[in-house]
């Protein structure tokens, strides 16, 4: 049984930590707590080189990691100055493993640490030999990564229709802020202000994982889904019913 849930903010990010707490409170019947940036409180010196070695170099690579003094040097200062981070994948499970041992205070199964991240978090497809990226990585702690929720779901096959249209005319990629203008369709973009909204279902699927042992809902119209699609997010969690008849009975 969960008895807290801590919640961490990403400053950085349009994800609002205190909404999101005040959603599951009324949900859950756990304390629910807001604390500031994990990565920023529970940052040590092997912290930057824990999360160099997290780092995805290849695609198709099981491999990650890059150590070189110049990596880590940046790890340090995105640690520091988050608004410098981006354009990383790094294994979800490696930073998992990272922060569950800096954790303050409890660290048992009756208190879910639950970080916001401003980073992009992936897990390796034993099924087809690569990388994933992940709005969620559910555990101790379960991870929320902000910029996943943009980047992880597949966009509609209209969006990569028009840019292999315009890459084939221009000999370019066009840019991301011109084809999200242009591409009609339910999809979330980087600073969506449902950005919030979105990422209260898969909050509650990281206590749901606790309490029942269960990943996430094949409904898809539930807020627990998982969605590996842009429209099935925006499906699951922006549109009624919020819960399935199971979930709700037990969140509703």
């Amino acid at each position: 049984m969960v008895d807290t849930v801590t919640l961490y903010r990403a400053p950085t990010t349009p994800a609002d930590a205190d909404a999101i707490a005040d959603w599951l409170r009324d949900r859950i019947g756990a304390e629910v707590r807001v604390r500031d940036r994990l990565l920023s409180t529970a940052a040590d010196d092997d912290l930057p080189e824990e999360l160099a070695a997290a780092r995805v170099t290849d695609p198709y690579e099981r491999a990650t990691g890059n150590t070189m003094l110049g990596i880590v040097r940046y790890e340090e200062r995105a640690l520091d100055d988050p608004e410098r981070a981006g354009g990383v994948v790094y294994d979800g499970l490696a930073v998992q493993r990272a922060l569950n041992a800096r954790l303050p205070g409890e660290r048992g199964l009756d208190h879910l640490h639950l970080p916001l991240l401003d980073r992009v978090i992936g897990t390796w497809g034993d099924h087809d030999g690569r990388w994933h990226k992940r709005v969620a990585v559910l555990g101790q702690p379960a991870l929320l990564s902000v910029p996943g929720l943009y980047e992880a779901p597949a966009k509609p096959e209209a969006y990569y229709e028009a840019k292999s249209k315009h890459a084939l005319m221009t000999g370019d990629a066009p840019p991301r802020e011109v084809l999200e203008a242009e591409i009609e369709g339910d999809f979330l973009v980087a600073d969506d202000p449902r950005t919030t909204e979105a990422l209260k279902g898969y909050a509650l699927a990281a206590v749901d994982l606790l309490e029942t042992g269960t990943a996430f809902c094949d409904d898809e119209r539930c807020r627990l889904h998982d969605a590996h699609r842009q429209p099935g997010v925006v499906r699951a969690q922006l549109r009624d019913p919020p819960l399935c008849e199971r979930h709700a009975a037990r969140y509703g």
